[in-house]
């Protein structure tokens, strides 16, 4: 007995240790990689003390922003596109940038929930209850639905003869009191999900999702396009809605936006004429980048630390400024 706990002893410690190798790695690979990239490009210490002030700002910028989609379902544009407008920056280089930095984020929380529906899938066992099985299987309907129309969306919108109604602050301003409303809503309708008996709630889709979808995801795809987000605060609201798990909403609403500002950037990327063109600035791109995959990889972990109302209590009321000021 005593060999087999020391064993166990020993094997918790091996991993404890390194878990605490991996996080150290993981910063000064991180680390290495701002300070040998300013270092190419600065002409002497001054500069590069600079640069590497901005590369770091950027690279925090792009975890805030990987954070905050990857917990409310929304796109990162919410925080990327205020901050460029700030920095100046044209519409096409602020949208083709915050759909540069997304294809990051995005990409890393959507692989983190397929995983996580994955291992819900594959560990289905006689000790959990029947309710808790059903409530990840709309998951491929939905996003197979909702991303195809989302992708039919954007290129239609880059595409065709569509224009946007306004200019990109505008819309921005008019899209962020409407994201904060949706969020406070959100709050009545988590808590009321959450209240209610899991039996109540839907197992499967029925004919009207499907409508709704189809309509959430095109149009959906439409408003990505012009302002970098949007079908995945549509999606997590009318699942919200329905009463789906919050968990199923989170994961459905982040992997169609990811597969949304791939399309996005793709498309983009392969026009020569239209009302928009792919100029992304690469400097702040290539460091918001990185921060935005750490962003979607622990903004998971974050669900389960921060209670999650009270967080997006405070999203919501930090969107809902950022709109009347804008």
């Amino acid at each position: 007995m005593l060999a087999k706990a020391l064993y166990f002893h020993n094997k918790n410690n091996m991993q404890t240790n390194w878990k605490t190798r991996k996080k150290s790695l993981a910063f000064v690979t991180l680390s290495s990689y701002l300070l040998l990239s300013n270092w190419a490009q600065s002409g002497g210490l001054e500069q590069l003390l600079m640069q590497l002030l901005d590369s770091v700002l950027y690279t925090l910028l792009g975890i805030l922003g990987a954070v905050f989609a990857n917990l409310s379902g929304a796109g990162g544009g919410v925080v990327f596109i205020p901050v460029f407008n700030s920095l100046g920056l044209s519409e096409a280089q602020a949208l083709s940038t915050s759909f540069t930095i997304q294809c990051f984020g995005m990409t890393a929380g959507a692989i983190t929930w397929c995983l996580h529906y994955r291992n819900a899938i594959k560990n289905t066992g006689v000790e959990q209850a029947p309710e808790q099985l059903n409530h990840w299987q709309p998951f491929l309907p939905v996003v197979a639905i909702t991303s195809l129309c989302s992708v039919a969306g954007i290129y239609n919108a880059y595409t065709g003869d569509f224009t946007p109604p306004g200019s990109l602050p505008k819309l921005f301003s008019i899209f962020s009191i409407a994201l904060g409303a949706s969020l406070l809503c959100q709050l009545l309708l988590t808590r009321r999900s959450s209240q209610t008996n899991a039996l109540t709630m839907p197992g499967g889709l029925k004919k009207i999702d499907y409508l709704c979808l189809l309509f959430i995801g095109y149009f959906g795809g439409v408003i990505t396009a012009c302002l970098s987000v949007g079908v995945g605060e549509l999606l997590v609201f009318y699942l919200l809605i329905r009463g789906f798990n919050i968990q199923l909403s989170l994961a459905c609403a982040i992997v169609v936006t990811a597969i949304s500002v791939w399309s996005a950037a793709l498309t983009l990327n392969g026009l020569t004429t239209g009302w928009l063109s792919y100029q992304p600035v690469w400097q702040l791109a290539l460091y918001a980048g990185p921060g935005a995959v750490i962003g979607g990889l622990v903004a998971k972990a974050l669900v389960a630390k921060i209670p999650p109302l009270r967080l997006k209590f405070l999203l919501a009321l930090w969107i809902l400024l950022m709109g009347f000021a804008g």
